[in-house]
């Protein structure tokens, strides 16, 4: 067996002979893209861009699986990078010429250099013992190293607008100033940019079939053939005609990239953003990494191109990923004496980010920003960012307004990098720590405002009252994957050994306000999404995925434990759970298109729709409660419901006890009457009582036999000690037993028939029977 020794030196010399391949190729696929002229080579990138689109719309789903996954689109954007690395750093030559079977070498080219990438992320990370994430760095360095070779514009194009729009509107006045246009036209001009590559060769074919059905109409109303009038028809129809030439120069030249033609943003905005030939220096300079992906791509700094008297939009992802730091440091080359108010109105905004942007799913919530407390360890003053209080809910943000990670290459300084992740989650997650180890200092504490240069007193709050507490690391920029896989920091534990940390991007919070739109829906992926967060060894690649998890499985933080509870890994990744989120931002009518959400019977809807729009306390934790429900067991409780509701016209009330871990007590009132409060908390307080469960919530529905829920809302339930005033309570509770009892002795198929206390039992959840079995596998077989 070789000695530890050994293998070393033959990683080392595995790591050296892929770094020299890696350099050899980059060298051949740059002298291959300079001997092409520069749109026609884009022109053909972009075709096969397109046609592989038009190929995956064409096939079925069940096609897709059997072919297996197919990277073109990323070996795409892989070789666009190059392409403008490439225009960057060296100069126009003098001679070019097209070549097909050139283009067809720089894919395979493009593939290999990856393949190379790769294998080499892997050979220099798995020997690292130890770091600055503990036993977890060599995972994190490799990810580190294969996300800086594989990620591209993981985000939404279609919302690009929407978040230029949102994180430039701070700055409107002096970017009307430098530039001579604010936060909208260039939210608008960047949007464009992105529908241009994402739409162009589409909207480029309708323009070719409408000017040419134009020609064949002159042509039938001269009566002469179509070669014969081409020349009168452009004289006649010059907009057209131009029209025409534009949409050739889309499809076959790269012009669908010409952000000059596409956007209306200005000359000087466009130069600041992009590279003259031959500008760039350091890419291809001698030296380790020369050409490698491992140096930093020009298209992360400047992510135009100067081409003739045009600007170009090359690589599409980089456009939008690396713009927004760019447009920034710019402005800022531009006016240095805006660097102070530039960094407070950053603050500000990226504060402001969590509340503002998710106003929709925090309705009525007390928004405290800049809350400062006395630190009873240190007996300092503290800060914290922004406190949300909503029902029984506690948000705690910690906002990062700098770039989200740095330019520079993790092979050439992983250090940065992780001084980077650093910077963006532990200093959020320590401050967030700082404020909940002071919530657990009192049954109250104080919290201030700084007026004036005094501490001025503004909330009081006590820990006892929320039922979630989730601390919030928010950045402006994304972050992925170190987003959702800090957790994995030695350091980052559950605040109170409870509350899970979770970090989230600007990008990811408009996503959420739209496939989470109501309150009830988002606090409960929040609850979910936090016990993934608190579970090592559970990884999912960010956000989007985790979101499309929950629509996908709701409790996906249970399956998750599931799978590690079996002992046979340390580790689960789930992958590919975006899908549909992705697939709903697809297309031109993507925002007329419903977005996926999980399933509710119509019952259960109109029960959550009452409690959201009642919202009065305790609203949140019912409609967690009854978000928990698998499918099986919101069926079962919509069957109740609608089965008793439609008695509403013959009894003024009814009442059923549903559930087992968190069991609610029902009330239906028929709208209109008067409520007997006294009966029904007897009824609660008996129901309780034969209740295994720690906590029961009531919930009161008044509705009429119609269907119609006019309100809803929780109120208290106790399990009162029995005395001679409440025996009759004691002796109800007794008759409630026998009949549970009963329904659980008699034969499967007599049970829906009984009368009963509660709903039929989920297959998961404890027999009636007190068994102590799975009804699944008790009464339920």
């Amino acid at each position: 067996m070789p000695s530890d020794d050994a293998v070393e030196q033959k990683r080392k010399e595995t790591a050296s002979s892929l770094l020299k391949d890696m350099e050899a190729t980059a060298a051949r696929m740059r002298a291959q893209i300079l001997s092409m002229p520069p749109r026609d080579l884009l022109g053909y990138i972009y075709a096969q861009r397109m046609m592989k689109a038009m190929a995956e719309q064409d096939s079925t789903e069940e096609e897709r699986e059997a072919a297996g996954p197919d990277d073109l689109i990323n070996e795409n954007q892989f070789l666009l990078e190059y392409v403008h690395a490439v225009l960057a750093s060296d100069p126009a030559p003098e001679k070019v010429k097209f070549d097909e079977a050139i283009c067809a070498e720089l894919f395979e080219l493009g593939r290999e250099l990856r393949q190379q990438a790769m294998f080499f992320a892997m050979a220099t990370s798995a020997n690292t013992k130890d770091g600055v994430f503990g036993p977890d760095t060599a995972d994190i360095e490799f990810r580190a190293k294969s996300t800086w070779v594989l990620l591209r514009g993981n985000r939404y194009q279609v919302l690009e607008g929407e978040f230029y729009r949102y994180v430039l509107a701070p700055h409107d006045d002096v970017l009307k100033e430098v530039y001579g246009v604010g936060a909208d036209e260039i939210a608008t001009g960047f949007q464009a940019m992105t529908d241009s590559t994402r739409s162009g060769h589409a909207d480029a074919i309708m323009e070719m079939m409408k000017q040419f059905e134009a020609v064949q109409t002159f042509a039938t109303a001269e009566d002469k053939p179509l070669q014969d009038v081409m020349e009168a028809w452009i004289a006649d129809k010059a907009d057209q005609a131009k029209a025409a030439r534009q949409a050739v120069d889309d499809m076959f030249r790269g012009g669908v990239a010409n952000v000059s033609r596409h956007t209306k943003l200005p000359p000087a905005l466009l130069a600041d953003l992009a590279y003259q030939r031959g500008e760039e220096t350091e890419f291809f300079a001698p030296g380790d990494y020369a050409g490698t992906p491992y140096r930093t791509l020009p298209a992360r700094k400047k992510p135009l191109i100067h081409l003739g008297s045009d600007y170009y939009a090359v690589d599409p992802c980089f456009t939008r990923d690396a713009g927004y730091r760019a447009l920034l440091f710019n402005l800022l080359q531009r006016k240095p004496n805006y660097k102070v108010a530039f960094n407070e109105r950053q603050k500000e905004m990226s504060e402001a980010a969590f509340a503002d942007i998710l106003a929709r799913q925090l309705p009525g919530a007390e928004v405290l920003q800049e809350v400062y407390y006395k630190d009873p360890v240190s007996k300092q003053w503290s800060e914290n960012d922004t406190l949300i209080l909503m029902d029984d809910v506690l948000f705690l943000v910690e906002a990062k307004a700098g770039a989200a990670a740095t330019i520079a290459s993790p092979a050439l300084d992983f250090g940065r990098h992780a001084q980077s992740v650093q910077d963006l989650v532990l200093k959020a997650y320590k401050q967030c720590e700082r404020f909940f180890d002071y919530l657990n200092s009192a049954d109250e504490v104080l919290l201030y405002h700084l007026v004036d240069g005094k501490y001025v007193e503004c909330a009081r709050v006590r820990r006892a009252d929320y039922r979630v507490m989730v601390p919030v690391g928010l950045t402006v920029e994304s972050f992925s994957p170190f987003s959702a896989f800090c957790k994995e920091l030695p350091q980052v534990e559950p605040l109170l050994g409870k509350h899970a940390f979770v970090s989230f991007s600007i990008d990811d919070l408009f996503v959420l306000r739209r496939l989470l739109p109501t309150p009830g829906e988002f606090v409960h992926y929040m609850e979910v999404r936090q016990a993934v967060a608190g579970m090592r060894g559970a990884h999912l690649f960010d956000e989007v995925d985790h979101l499309g998890a929950y629509l996908k499985k709701n409790r996906f933080d249970q399956a998750l434990a599931d799978q590690l509870k079996d002992g046979e890994a340390n580790m689960v990744v789930w992958d590919g759970m975006s899908h549909d989120v992705d697939q709903s931002f697809e297309g031109e009518d993507w925002e007329a298109r419903p977005f996926p959400t999980q399933k509710f019977p119509e019952e259960v809807l109109k029960l959550l729709g009452a409690l959201d729009a009642s919202r009065t306390s305790g609203w949140l934790a019912a409609e967690s409660s009854i978000r928990n429900l698998s499918e099986e067991g919101r069926n079962d409780l919509a069957k109740m419901l609608a089965k008793l509701r439609k008695t509403l016209n013959q009894h003024s009330a009814r009442y059923f006890l549903y559930g087992s871990d968190t069991p609610f007590f029902i009330w239906l009132q028929r709208s209109g009457d008067e409520i007997d409060w006294r009966n029904v908390h007897d009824k609660a307080s008996a129901a309780a009582i034969i209740t295994p469960a720690a906590n029961m919530t009531g919930i009161m529905i008044e509705a009429t036999a119609g269907g119609t829920y006019e309100k809803a809302y929780t109120f208290e339930i106790t399990k009162p000690s029995r005395t001679d005033d409440n025996a009759h309570i004691y002796d109800d509770a007794e008759r409630m037993k026998k009949r549970a009892e009963a329904q659980a002795k008699a034969p499967t198929a007599q049970l829906a028939k009984m009368p009963r206390i509660g709903g039929k039992p989920g297959r998961n959840d404890p027999c009636p029977c007190q068994s102590g079995l799975k009804y699944k596998k008790c009464h339920g077989r």
